[in-house]
């Protein structure tokens, strides 16, 4: 109804009124809305000539989970924790999650302590608590969260009314590392292309040099350029 939130379907018509050519109004009148919810609607994702029915209900969901309120404190059976969880529960999920980030080339340590954050509804943890709830001595949770800094994939800050160290994940974290990523694929792509220049362009191995130059080149763009839509998109 007009004022009410769009559906996926409502989603759908303006993304085929837009490949169509259609205008804001005549999308709008199709679907009995203002003509300025389908022209903000396209704004915050993406505009006109990259606006997806799909990637903007998704978005939108991203958003309402955001601005949801917190839920209050109720009393639960002994052993869980104010949402009804149980300490079991958080330590295999995390577990599981931590070997799906190992297989993608994270050190191991690094992938449990990533996937610990992931499972706090603060999104943050002293090194203590991850020294508790790993069951690891402090320098192994210390390493972990060192390459994890150097992905950007966690911030450090003090907690507060203390002097220890607390780390936080946030909304922004593969964002940042999305952007280290880029930044280490343009690096080998600049030694690739020296590379070639050294051993001969027309030489097999310089052709090798060059093709691989110029693949991550382009993926490093293609990388920054959905980094930079997805941020501005969640950011509305």
């Amino acid at each position: 109804m007009p004022g009410g939130r769009l559906s996926q379907e409502d989603r759908r018509l303006i993304a085929a009124g837009l490949a169509g050519g259609l205008g804001y109004a005549d999308i709008a009148r199709q679907l009995h809305r203002p003509t300025s919810t389908v022209s903000r609607e396209v704004t915050r994702n993406g505009g006109p000539g990259r606006y997806r029915a799909d990637l903007a209900q998704a978005a939108t969901a991203v958003r309402s989970r955001r601005r949801a309120p917190r839920p209050k404190r109720t009393e639960n059976p002994c052993g869980a924790d104010e949402h009804g969880r149980s300490e079991v529960l958080l330590a295999e999920f995390s577990s599981q999650f931590a070997a799906l980030f190992a297989q993608t080339g994270m050190p191991k340590m690094a992938s449990a302590v990533l996937a610990r954050l992931y499972a706090a509804d603060s999104g943050s943890l002293t090194a203590a608590e991850l020294v508790a709830h790993l069951r690891v001595s402090p320098a192994t949770v210390s390493a972990a969260v060192g390459h994890l800094e150097e992905q950007s994939l966690i911030r450090r800050d003090r907690d507060p009314g203390s002097r220890r160290d607390r780390y936080f994940i946030d909304e922004s974290a593969w964002y940042r590392a999305t952007l280290v990523s880029a930044q280490a694929n343009e690096r080998l792509a600049a030694k690739a292309r020296d590379g070639a220049d050294a051993l001969g362009s027309a030489t097999p191995a310089g052709l090798r040099l060059l093709g691989m130059s110029e693949y991550l080149e382009r993926v490093g763009l293609d990388m920054v350029r959905s980094a930079e839509r997805w941020r501005a998109q969640l950011a509305n």
